[in-house]
């Protein structure tokens, strides 16, 4: 009989929860504004902690493989406590740079090593085809603590600005006393398993040079790239989409640091997002089986970047869109772990995992000052329905070139037929 690893899931469920940053998001780039930073350094800001992923993935995925993925990820709940507890005090920009660097640490510690605590979790107490359905339940809670914690954030921007980075860092620090109640993987305890620099090295090189992830990688990076750049336009889009319609708001005066209570309406909205984003991720076992692993992947990228094309047309259209892109964006992410899992050995799963967030940092450095430059010399919105267009010609190339994912013979569900 096979026996489920309810208190390791449980505790992965906690982690999940610990890690949101729900308080700060809705408000994060009024905030920046606040601080009287330009969408140009935002976009900076964002380029130089892609970089610092870039450079942190490598060595913090073998730290993971080699010393404990439970250590890596509370160290990282810890980086993280750390950085947003820095943005209640910074004021200059040299400084915000400083906790950039260490939100990109814990961003690289966390990356990948997550997902391969819970696949070799799954695979020693249970079965690894529950991979998806436990990693989507787990983005599900996410979200939805991400709810409270996001309509909490708006009020507590109102007060003040920075109240909202003090009760994340709270909660975070929480998360890292979470995780090391989790259990550690055998494979990774095992010096015989645990794989060294050299073999970690091969593991990427032979990974990368498959057939299977040549294209695949650079082709959900990019999409995991305009997603992410997207969102830092939610709030400005947000509002000059409100004022277009004559809502009575005072948002307007938020790049001159004026708190007002129409601030807080940013969080219910972000609550809305976090609640499509829950029900995306709980239900991206039964996508899996009813579309296939390979068309699911394939679709969910190019109706996104589509979509960013409407608000070019209808900017009223701009709100609908980012619910959209949030549920694509967290639908996506257990399928793609699902894909990657499958064809990683256990002893290097950390670490080709961290490569993968690597790529994605690769691409999102250059487009996340590329678009803030855009954005500054045009519109947010018109930023947005480039990032779109030129996904569709990237993606059209790609495929022109080869097929980015490759039929799921590996790990199929019963649902997924001939795909």
């Amino acid at each position: 009989m096979v026996r489920r690893p309810r208190p390791a899931v449980l505790k992965y469920y906690l982690y999940q929860a610990a890690d949101s940053v729900g308080f700060i998001w809705p408000i994060f780039t009024l905030f920046l504004l606040w601080n009287d930073l330009s969408y140009t350094q935002i976009g900076t800001l964002s380029a130089i902690s892609a970089v610092l992923v870039v450079l942190f993935e490598m060595p913090t995925g073998y730290i993971a493989d080699r010393l404990g993925r439970r250590n890596a990820l509370s160290l990282g709940m810890v980086a993280m406590a750390l950085s947003t507890a820095g943005f209640v005090v910074a004021e200059t920009f040299p400084e915000f740079v400083g906790l950039y660097v260490l939100w990109a640490l814990s961003m690289a510690l966390q990356h990948g090593t997550a997902d391969a605590w819970l696949y070799s979790t799954l695979k020693e107490r249970t079965d690894a085809e529950a991979f998806t359905r436990i990693r989507g339940h787990g983005g599900a809670v996410h979200q939805l603590v991400s709810v409270v914690t996001m309509i909490s954030g708006g009020f507590l921007y109102v007060a003040h600005p920075t109240y909202p980075f003090a009760a994340s860092a709270i909660l975070n620090g929480i998360g890292a006393f979470v995780v090391l109640t989790m259990p550690q993987n055998a494979d990774v305890e095992d010096p015989e398993t645990t794989v060294g620099v050299r073999e970690a090295a091969s593991i990427i090189r032979t990974q990368l040079a498959r057939p299977s992830l040549r294209a695949f990688l650079p082709y959900v990076a990019l999409f995991f790239g305009i997603v992410s750049v997207a969102d830092t336009y939610i709030q400005p889009i947000t509002v000059g989409v409100l004022e277009s319609l004559v809502v009575p708001s005072a948002l307007a005066p938020a790049t001159v640091g004026i708190a007002i209570p129409e601030k807080a309406t940013l969080g219910f909205m972000y609550a809305g997002f976090a609640l499509v984003a829950a029900v995306a991720s709980y239900h991206a076992e039964t996508i899996r089986a009813r579309l296939g692993l390979r068309r699911a992947l394939l679709l969910l990228p190019v109706l996104t970047a589509v979509l960013f094309l409407a608000p070019l047309v209808v900017s009223l259209l701009a709100i609908p869109v980012f619910f959209v892109m949030k549920g694509a964006g967290d639908l996506s992410k257990p399928l793609v772990n699902q894909y990657l899992n499958d064809r990683t050995d256990d002893a290097g799963r950390a670490t080709v995992l961290s490569v993968a967030s690597m790529a994605y940092a690769f691409v999102r450095a250059p487009l996340k000052p590329l678009a803030g430059l855009v954005a500054d010399l045009t519109t947010p919105i018109t930023t947005v329905g480039a990032l779109g267009a030129g996904f569709l010609v990237v993606a059209a190339a790609v495929f022109l070139v080869a097929t980015p994912i490759e039929a799921d013979s590996v790990g199929r569900s019963a649902g997924e037929g001939a795909d």
